[in-house]
């Protein structure tokens, strides 16, 4: 199959056969190329693949490998995006980005909640570097033209975001942060390009932690940047001086995973939803946080801007920390873990671990209370995730 024609096919066709081909015996999928160097006939051919005259297979932590080379091209395939690098995880994904597009004296907007490693590098790691953020809540979107500026290079947020599950309109934005001058970066996550497709809304760049959803499997740790060749183009030399290069082993699982994305997303889409449903209806939980709700806030936004809601769910529950820890603690099917987008299904209170170090007026601010409960919704049959919700929430 021609690349043009891969590049026309649908999402769960992309999904297995995007960025893939036979080799040379004739292997279904990529195989997984575990060297560290690749030979050449000669040194002009050597020569053309590190002036970028020829594609080729060179050393590993360039990310000219096979098998990362495949995965790239899928991944840049199911977003949209012309280019794609994959990382060691997301947040070196995240830090390249930035490092990339930011320098001393620059200006960074991050709208709504982010994943608490995200805050942290912009809170504490990039003000080191002479690089200041300025942090507006979800419901402080009509703020956003007057604090950008000339110095402002990078606009990020997350949609849906971790781990209030707030949806931001990436159209607004990016309208908004091009008269700027500054580029929008989409942490899409929770979403996946099964629910969103970010790059369609008008943004930049594209992050993953590629170790949620992407991976679903909860046995690989990885990231992806994904766009335009203009602006993914750039981050490449980051990547490869700071080492943030996946490993080929990585790579091709992250591949054999993405065969499945679509069936698995879709399923779990259905089941968080009855799951909030469920906590809804629930007199001990206060609120509950899904964009497939209709009395979600973000409920109409995400009508228009996604085709799935997600897994994911965030509640209030009536009582303080302990007596959450507690409900938590009763769980017998949902595993006490910070990761999400597995085929199990996850739980864990954001102050204990996602937004531990987030101070705790700041987790004030933005309604990360002590009763806030979030859960990554897996494979299992909905009535049974259900029924353990019910003998843990009394």
């Amino acid at each position: 199959m021609t690349d043009a024609a891969r590049e026309a096919l649908r999402l769960s066709s992309l999904c297995i056969h995007g960025g893939e081909g036979m080799d040379g015996q004739g292997a279904v999928h990529t195989p997984i190329y575990n060297h560290t160097t690749f030979g050449f006939a000669s040194t002009q051919g050597i020569l053309d693949v590190v002036e970028g005259r020829a594609e080729g297979n060179l050393y590993t932590r360039y990310g000219l490998n096979p098998t990362i080379r495949a995965v790239e091209r899928k991944l840049a395939l199911l977003e949209g995006g012309e280019e794609a690098w994959v990382f060691s995880s997301g947040m070196a994904a995240v830090s390249a980005t930035f490092m990339t597009y930011c320098g001393s004296g620059d200006h960074v907007v991050c709208i709504g909640d982010v994943y608490g490693g995200t805050y942290e590098l912009l809170a504490d790691n990039l003000p080191s570097l002479g690089v200041e953020t300025t942090f507006l809540l979800g419901s402080e979107l009509d703020r956003l033209p007057e604090v950008l500026g000339e110095r402002t290079r990078v606009v990020f947020f997350e949609t849906p975001t971790n781990p209030s599950m707030e949806v931001i309109d990436i159209a607004r934005v990016a309208e908004a942060a091009r008269e700027a001058g500054a580029l929008t970066v989409v942490d899409n996550t929770f979403a996946s390009p099964v629910n969103q497709q970010p790059l369609a809304h008008g943004a930049d760049l594209v992050v993953h932690s590629a170790t949620k959803y992407l991976g679903g499997h909860s046995d690989l740790t990885g990231g992806v940047v994904t766009g335009p060749q203009r602006y993914v183009q750039p981050i490449w030399g980051w990547r490869k001086n700071l080492g943030q290069m996946m490993a080929p082993e990585t790579a091709a699982l992250l591949a054999r995973s993405l065969r499945t994305l679509v069936v698995r997303v879709r399923q779990q889409n259905e089941t968080a939803l009855a799951v909030a449903r469920f906590l809804q209806a629930h007199p001990r939980v206060r609120r509950v946080n899904h964009p497939g709700l209709e009395g979600f806030p973000g409920h109409g936004m995400a009508r228009r801007q996604m085709s799935g809601f997600g897994g994911m769910v965030s509640l209030f529950y009536d009582g303080d920390a302990e007596e959450t820890a507690a409900v938590v603690d009763r769980l017998r099917l949902f595993t006490i873990a910070a990761s999400l987008g597995g085929t199990e299904s996850l739980v864990t209170q954001p102050v204990t671990t996602t937004h531990h170090g987030m101070d705790a007026e700041e987790r004030r601010r933005r309604g990360i209370d002590d009763g806030m409960v979030r859960l990554s919704c897996g494979l299992e049959d909905a009535e049974d995730l259900v029924a353990d919700l019910e003998q843990a929430l009394g």
